[in-house]
């Protein structure tokens, strides 16, 4: 039963590289040039080094035979050739030291390059799931390992077969029978070096995930540092990142364990094998059967072959680490996003904002119950609706619909009679603006996060949206007024410059289509109203949808959603829904108190 077990693990490890090579593949194929470069210079070190043993052979067999055929002009020209063949040596393992290593990084590059792609692409519930310290590892350090791999990979396996079919052909023709016992002690160390070689590779696989909770471990405290100092919980902080080094320390000693295990049989073997040539080729030689001079080609053939058989037993090391990255790597590439493009999409333009919900329904990856179920409305071109209700009621959830952030499960949403899903992601969200209750700066200047709407904005516009925004005034008091660095995240910004520089960034982009995430429930009195002001202008003209938890920012909205854990509770104006004395009635008397 064991073995059949084993027997059934060594067939899915098999299938596993045949699939991880084969999206490895395409990344070294991109460089044929190269790595036929590479790949004639490890050929042409291997005939260099094969070449040794050979001229040492026919000096001692001159010497034995007649030395005096062993004249200073025939001396001189064995080492004239000699030394040619080190100086083509020399030169080809340059290439490959320099050459194949820039070959290996650029793999690396476009590996990363790829998947960093890839990740903008993957849907909200992808990151609802996901550590991004854990994706930073797979994106740094899981793809260290693939610059070696990608080039010592075919290096090693083109050496490894030329040094072993030249040594069997040198050695059989001084002595078959010899050759064969030689040749028989190889397949030993593979098999005893085959378990410690998968234990590697389980423990540097299970290495790359810890470094990933440990990035994650980081970069949740250091992005949550005020909230740790002023809590005094710099210990409990401390406390989990040495869990997570002690962890990681765990898993570096299996890996050392093993690959001690791994080098130690190594060695053994290569001093056994020592003996077994010694001792054999003695026994052959006494016998007649190869000479002194065959005896020591044997030797130094054998002490190549050995280097050849320790590289490929030790480049099992590295092959685990490259394979383990391209592991990690392929299980992200191979996420796939449920949101994307239908064949047929079209272009969204001449957008004019009407936007319908025709029996939405929705729940989250991985839950039992709706966060919205059977929603129906339609909000005309230009309309303002507003989204009120306790929380959980799914207001966040809806406005993200939208933009399909999030795919609906059923029903559709329409913009202009149209179902949202025929037209490309990419026109669809450059008609929606999205103004959050938790902005987000990038680390950069004032200017580059208001450009952030508009790239290619010219300067006069990038100014035109701050004042827009009410944010011009405040911009110009900087230190450097636009060029202010605002650093990680905007701290050095208020509350509400960080939202009025949202807002002029949502401005820059001119969007037909507007979401107003509880904009303003975090800022104070006094950043509110400057706040509101600027949603006000932004909103005219756009089909707004808001969602507000002060219930007076709404009272103008042209129409009022009510919603619940079932769905749209009321729904009507602000005058018709406090006639109704319904729950929006309630809501907002006890605002007001």
């Amino acid at each position: 039963m064991e073995k059949n077990s084993k027997f059934k693990n060594s067939i899915e490890q098999r299938k596993k590289n045949m699939r991880l090579f084969k999206r490895f593949t395409p990344y070294l194929l991109r460089h044929k040039g190269e790595i036929a470069l590479d790949l004639f210079c490890a050929s042409m070190t291997t005939v260099c080094e094969l070449a040794l043993p050979l001229i040492v052979r026919e000096i001692t067999d001159a010497a034995i035979e007649d030395i005096a055929s062993l004249t200073v002009k025939r001396i001189l020209s064995i080492a004239a050739f000699y030394i040619f063949l080190r100086i083509v040596d020399a030169i080809a393992n340059y290439y490959m030291t320099c050459g194949g290593h820039v070959m290996g990084s650029k793999i690396e590059t476009e590996m990363r390059n790829d998947l960093f792609s890839h990740l903008q692409g993957l849907s909200f519930s992808f990151y609802d799931n996901t550590k991004v310290g854990q994706l930073m590892s797979r994106l740094t350090s899981d793809l260290f390992d693939v610059t070696e791999f990608a080039h010592h990979f075919p290096e090693e396996v083109l050496i490894a077969i030329i040094k072993i079919i030249g040594c069997f052909i040198i050695f059989a023709e001084m002595n078959i029978w010899f050759t064969l016992v030689i040749f028989a002690m190889f397949p030993l160390i593979l098999i005893m070096t085959k378990r410690n070689r998968q234990k590697m590779r389980d423990t540097f696989k299970s290495s790359r995930h810890q470094i990933g909770e440990i990035n994650a471990i980081t970069e949740d405290s250091l992005l949550g540092i005020r909230v740790v100092q002023s809590y005094a919980n710099e210990p409990i902080e401390k406390k989990k990142f040495d869990i997570g080094s002690l962890r990681f320390l765990s898993l570096k000693k299996a890996s050392y364990k093993y690959m001690a295990n791994f080098h130690t049989t190594v060695r053994l073997f290569d001093g056994f094998m020592y003996i077994v040539v010694l001792a054999g080729g003695a026994m052959f030689m006494v016998a007649g059967q190869i000479s002194p001079a065959d005896l020591t080609a044997y030797l130094l053939m054998v002490s190549t072959l050995m280097g050849t058989i320790r590289r490929i037993v030790e480049f099992s090391e590295q092959f685990s680490k490259g394979m383990t990255g391209i592991e990690r790597f392929d299980e992200v590439i191979s996420e796939l996003s449920e949101i994307k493009d239908m064949p047929d999409a079209k272009e969204l333009s001449d957008v004019k904002g009407e936007i319908s919900f025709k029996d939405v329904s929705f729940k989250y990856e991985g839950t039992d119950s709706n966060v919205l179920t059977s929603i129906n409305f339609t909000a005309k071109a230009g309309e303002s609706i507003a989204l009120v209700g306790p929380s959980g009621g799914g207001k966040t959830t809806l406005c993200n619909l939208i933009p399909r952030f999030y795919e609906a499960n059923s029903g559709e949403i329409l913009i202009d009679g149209t179902d949202i899903k025929k037209y490309t992601l990419k026109s669809l969200r450059s008609h929606i603006g999205v103004v959050q209750q938790d902005v987000y700066m990038f680390s950069g200047t004032v200017k580059e996060n208001i450009a952030y709407g508009k790239p290619e904005a010219r300067d006069e516009e990038i100014i035109e949206a701050a004042k827009n925004a009410g944010a011009h005034d405040f911009i110009c008091q900087l230190p450097d007024g636009y060029d202010t660095y605002v650093g990680e995240r905007g701290v050095k910004l208020s509350g509400g410059q960080k939202q009025r520089i949202s807002i002029a960034r949502v401005f820059l982009k001119d969007p037909e289509i507007l979401i107003l995430d509880e904009a303003t429930s975090a800022l104070d009195n006094e950043s509110e109203r400057l706040v509101q002001q600027s949603l006000e202008r932004l909103a005219k003209g756009r089909t707004t949808f808001t969602i507000a938890h002060r219930l007076t920012t709404i009272k103008n909205a042209s129409h009022i959603l009510v919603l619940t854990e079932n769905g749209i509770a009321e729904q009507g104006s602000h005058s018709q829904l406090i006639k109704k004395g319904g729950i929006y009635a309630d809501m907002y008397a006890l605002y007001s108190i």
